[in-house]
């Protein structure tokens, strides 16, 4: 058991189950999202893996040639200079640091992320950082998403969750994988970091 001390609250955290935390950092203010799976989730979600290759493999059948798909969508689509890493334990498409040497902020050892896929409990997430840095961006995803899918988008503020693997938007998101270049990526991100 370990606690975490946030202004005037107390939270206690068992250390064994958590297992994401993220940061969220905007007006000087920090929210804390704290994510404590069942260990049912976990073994759902969690999945240990070397390469993407491997992670891919580790995938549920019902899931594995729709994400692999994806990735492969997003991969061939990016433009040059992104690379493809597991980070945090995900298929991930980043900045390396031969471009970006000081990688990303609250981890500089890690590239700095960009795009990232993981197999949640329901859903297939996309987790896009410039959909949530660039508010344009996201207004041009939700108003195209509507003309590329039958069902309603289902989207947090940089995840866009998947829920329906015969209704993956692959076109559009070949289309969101063009919009940003390396050097785009990394102007957005200083900007953001700095405020």
């Amino acid at each position: 058991m370990c606690s975490l001390s946030l202004k005037y609250q107390h939270i206690p955290l068992q250390a064994e189950y958590l297992d994401f935390v993220f940061f969220e950092h905007k007006e000087q203010l920090w929210n804390f999202y704290i994510f404590k799976p069942s260990l049912k989730q976990l073994s759902i979600m969690r999945i240990k893996a070397s390469s993407v290759s491997n992670y891919i493999d580790q995938l549920p059948e019902n899931r594995k040639s729709a994400f692999k798909e994806l990735y492969e969508t997003i991969m061939t689509n990016l433009p040059d200079g992104y690379e493809s890493f597991l980070s945090y334990g995900m298929p991930s498409f980043c900045v390396p640091h031969e471009i970006y040497p000081n990688g990303y902020h609250v981890k500089p050892e890690e590239p700095l992320p960009f795009i990232s896929l993981g197999n949640q409990k329901n859903f297939i997430g996309l987790y896009h950082m410039g959909i949530y840095a660039i508010p344009e961006l996201e207004q041009w995803f939700k108003k195209e998403y509507s003309e590329h899918a039958k069902y309603k988008l289902d989207m947090g503020k940089s995840c866009i969750r998947l829920k329906k693997m015969d209704d993956i938007p692959f076109a559009l998101i070949a289309r969101l994988a063009q919009k940003i270049s390396v050097h785009q990526w990394i102007t957005v991100y200083e900007a953001n970091i700095k405020k």
